[in-house]
């Protein structure tokens, strides 16, 4: 189960619309609409936590193992810092190098690496300066 589904299930277990789940967890009623739909996800642990805290359950269970990379990848490559990066590749290595975690697990991760590339990729695309940015 990914994440839009285990958002939506636990909201209609709670009879919640979206525009009420959004108020209570400080969103818009199109944040919440596009979480379900699949095309887009939280960037930020806050906004977890409180989609979490408004539908009485826990982020863990929320974002399950997959999302809880892909937040912890994107947050700490916003740090910027080479330090922080080299942290994150060094227990990355450790899960896979460590035989704690299946093939799907270990799918999950690199797809979850590969999805926190391309959002701090595209990202910082606006900040690329014209010189150094493709020309087509």
């Amino acid at each position: 189960m990914e994440f839009k589904e285990r958002l939506k299930s636990c909201r209609k277990a709670l009879g919640l619309s979206q525009e009420e789940l959004a108020k209570k967890a400080g969103v818009t009623g199109r944040t919440i609409q596009n979480y379900e739909l699949g095309t887009r996800k939280p960037q930020h642990m806050e906004i977890v936590s409180k989609l979490a805290s408004a539908l009485d359950t826990t982020v863990e269970y929320l974002l399950g193992n997959d999302g809880m990379l892909v937040i912890s990848a994107y947050e700490r490559a916003g740090s910027g810092s080479a330090k922080d990066i080299n942290a994150l590749v060094s227990e990355i290595s450790g899960l896979f190098a460590g035989g704690e975690i299946d093939e799907d697990e270990k799918d999950g991760i690199m797809a979850a690496l590969n999805q926190a590339y391309w959002l701090a990729k595209e990202k910082n695309k606006k900040f690329t300066p014209k010189k150094f940015s493709d020309k087509k």
